[in-house]
């Protein structure tokens, strides 16, 4: 590749548009061409910054890690992307990483490099910082409550114009939506939680269009230019390419009709860029015409996010799994430990502590096949049903076809449903699974009830495990350490709680042919999802795998309860038992020594009927004094 090839790519890079061509050529004499493998860090986070990347070929990832050590993506570049440029001002340590997805040709500047030429030409300097300062404001504009979108880059200024039923609208250039799209965020600035939230949705729509694509171009109805355009930029948006372009609100009016019009857009103008046309010239590749093609957003909505919903149900069984393995752990470190049992909040018999957190672990087991089972529901869709379950303005084919290739596309068992109609106006399985979220959530809660009594004190409460020390608990009372993680928890399944009712709410809401509450559903359905994960990742990881056990407290109480005296009911009778107890109530007094005092068992007797074995499970037991030498 020579200077000229170099200078003619870096020119057009919006990040140095207002590079004149003599500062423009002088960058790009520093400029080092280098190629990486797939699979190649670039930078790494919390590293020093070395140099800046422009990336002339192949794709780039933006990670983060997560408190559980996980590599979470943030971004994806490609073609004309710059990264790492905060190395243009100074070394500070990356705050991501960067990684090749596929093998790439880049242009780097050291920092050294970088130093000299902003010491040597100001104006290069003062330019180039101006424009980081865009990019950073761009940012910070496009941050949700989750993250601020890295992968948003350069405001030119410069706007494309598009129109749609109501009229003209300046779209801005470097944006891959157009005109519906930009209407639906001026019109709905509601949750500030865009599509882009839950990843799974945006990949699902993109299974969707592909889908529809690939039946639409079996049938005849694309030409093969268009259709692989289409099922190429569908194929960008699986890999995680133009995620930050899908911006609407989770929560819209029109039944999801933005939400579709978003995926729509950005499908469109990506096949455009592919076909080697400009973004908005929608007369080779229409967002209707062609990636909306023998579909509805009656269809291809509810489609998409029931396909997004079985992904993300898999990533929430498996924080539900390694939750119960975690309490299986416990239930076996502390299976040799003897506790009170408690009904009603009172004294009842003994168990161990094992046995509370493997009864934890089995109630949670549960949970795993009514999930499964629910989010089954979802493999019944409705695509080829168009508007209103008639398919008008498809092909008699299509529905077998779209959902052969939707089969092949998702690796899911998706079938059609037997009347498109009903499907089209039905929200019962968005219902159904609700349920199961809520029922997850209940669970949860108790747990984190039992949690906190359990641990509570550490002087005037139960005492009898300790949670692990995450935070000062309190702004005035030094010492004070408060069990925030299960308090966090049980504040999540009210949330979720909340949201089946809004499930249920919107589901009863629906009118004659279709149920416009979709996206409430939607919003509330996920929302729960992704507590439900960080909770349960967040009660395992900072909770449950740190507990530790007061044995010796444990002992005592179970040694001081009258609750012990139901082991010796069929001992010493009813009538005794309750005397025995009644008297125990007195201070100082114990079930143990009152036994012996009133001569009703030996020491040896009842020692043998309080060992922890013989006061777990059922045993035999016969009348008489032989009972008292088992």
């Amino acid at each position: 590749m020579n200077l000229k090839e170099i200078i003619e790519f870096v020119s057009e890079i919006e990040f140095f548009a207002n590079l004149d061509k003599e500062e423009t050529k002088l960058l790009c004499e520093n400029l080092i061409i280098e190629t990486y493998n797939a699979g190649v860090f670039l930078f790494r986070e919390n590293k020093k910054r070395t140099s800046v990347y422009i990336i002339y070929a192949g794709d780039v990832e933006l990670l983060k890690k997560t408190p559980q050590g996980e590599q979470k993506r943030l971004a994806y570049f490609s073609m004309g992307d710059v990264i790492g440029e905060g190395a243009f001002i100074d070394d500070t340590p990356h705050s991501t990483s960067a990684r090749t997805v596929t093998a790439c040709t880049l242009f780097s500047l050291d920092r050294s490099t970088i130093e000299e030429l902003f010491k040597s030409h100001p104006s290069l300097g003062m330019k180039i910082s101006m424009q980081l300062t865009k990019v950073i404001s761009k940012r910070m504009r496009s941050s949700n409550t989750r993250f601020v979108s890295l992968g948003t880059q350069y405001i030119s200024g410069a706007t494309r114009t598009e129109h749609d039923l109501l009229g003209n609208k300046e779209v801005p250039n470097e944006v891959y939506y157009g005109v519906q799209t930009l209407r639906a965020i001026e019109n709905f600035d509601i949750t500030g939680v865009p599509l882009n939230f839950y990843p799974d949705i945006v990949r699902a729509f993109a299974m969707v269009k592909q889908a529809a694509v690939r039946a639409n171009f079996a049938l005849g109805l694309l030409d093969e230019d268009v259709a692989n355009a289409i099922d190429e930029a569908c194929s960008h948006i699986l890999n995680g390419k133009y995620h930050k372009c899908f911006v609407v609100d989770m929560i819209q009016g029109g039944a999801g009709t933005s939400t579709n019009m978003n995926a729509n857009e950005v499908i469109a103008n990506a096949a455009l860029q592919i076909m080697g046309y400009k973004k908005g010239e929608y007369k080779y590749c229409h967002p209707n015409n062609h990636v909306n093609l023998s579909q509805s957003t009656n269809d291809a909505y509810p489609t998409a996010i029931k396909i997004a919903i079985i992904k993300r149900n898999k990533v929430l069984v498996r924080s539900l799994l390694d939750l119960i393995a975690a309490f299986h752990v416990k239930g076996d470190e502390f299976a040799h430990i003897l506790k009170m049992g408690r009904t009603q909040l009172q004294d009842a018999v003994p168990m161990t502590l094992g046995q509370a957190f493997e009864a934890h672990a089995t109630t949670l087991e549960e949970e795993v096949e009514r999930l499964t089972s629910n989010a089954n529901l979802f493999l019944e869709v409705n695509m080829g049903a168009t508007a209103i379950g008639t398919g008008i303005n498809s092909d008699p084919d299509y529905t077998r076809r779209v959902i052969g290739h939707l089969r092949e596309i998702t690796g899911l068992d998706i079938i059609s449903a037997r009347n498109l109609v009903e499907a089209t106006q039905d929200t019962s399985s968005f219902v159904m699974y609700s349920s199961a979220l809520k029922r997850l959530a209940i669970k949860l809660s108790k747990i984190s009830n039992d949690l906190r009594l359990l641990s509570s004190g550490p002087r005037a409460g139960f005492n009898e495990i300790n949670l692990p020390a995450v935070q000062p608990g309190s702004s005035i009372m030094p010492g004070k350490v408060n069990p925030v993680i299960p308090e966090v928890v049980n504040q999540i399944a009210f949330k979720v709680i909340g949201n089946d009712l809004t499930v249920s709410l919107g589901a009863e809401a629906g009118q004659l042919e279709l149920n416009v509450m979709e996206p409430v559903i939607v919003q509330s359905i996920f929302e729960s999802v992704e507590m439900l994960i960080n909770g349960m990742n967040t009660l395992r990881s900072r909770c449950i795998i740190d507990i530790t056990a007061n044995e010796e407290r444990c002992h005592e109480m179970v040694m001081n309860s009258i609750g012990i005296v139901t082991a010796l009911n069929p001992f010493i009778g009813y009538e005794a038992s309750s005397q025995v107890a009644k008297e125990a109530l007195e201070p100082g007094r114990g079930v143990y020594e009152l036994v012996l005092e009133k001569k009703l068992l030996s020491k040896e007797e009842i020692d043998n009927i309080l060992k922890p074995e013989n006061m777990l499970k059922p045993r035999k037991i016969t009348n008489g004094k032989n009972a008292r030498k088992e």
